[in-house]
């Protein structure tokens, strides 16, 4: 084979692979994109502290008003003895299932956690002991969505 015609093959066997790899890509373009139209749905409300204190014979909360979304309760036992913490929906008969929370038993001057996500309505936060006062919250409106808030898991 001579020099012109061993390049000439080099150039139509490079063509060849171009075309080759073309026509490939353009078999598998139909796979790379989806069908499906995939919604943007914003971020709930930022998760916010709500402090309950069980103290003096009955139970406070604070604030013991504000919005639907995530919360994060943060109790306190201030009392002599071990208390369990109930947080519960306060309706009956209500459209949707109620929710109940309950913490684990607290030893006085302990803290406990719970994490909820509340939806508008009333709600009984209370303990086991009958002689504690339990205490109404209300839940309004949901609160603004935390989309364009930046720094937040």
């Amino acid at each position: 084979m001579n020099r012109v015609t061993a390049r000439a093959a080099a150039v139509r066997f490079a063509v060849e692979m171009r075309a080759l790899c073309c026509a490939l890509a353009l078999a598998a373009l139909p796979g790379c994109g989806e069908e499906e139209d995939h919604v943007n749905r914003e971020r709930p409300a930022s998760s916010i502290n709500v402090t309950a204190a069980i103290i003096d014979g009955r139970v406070l909360v604070s604030p013991e008003r504000f919005g639907a979304g995530p919360i994060r309760l943060i109790v306190t036992n201030e009392t002599q003895s071990a208390q369990a913490l109930t947080f519960q929906t306060d309706e009956i008969g209500g459209d949707k299932p109620g929710i109940t929370r309950k913490t684990a038993p607290i030893n006085p001057s302990g803290t406990a956690t719970l994490e909820v996500d509340v939806r508008r309505g009333d709600y009984a936060v209370s303990t086991d002991d009958g002689k504690i006062e339990p205490v109404t919250v209300k839940v309004g409106a949901p609160r603004p969505s935390a989309q364009n808030e930046l720094l937040l898991p």
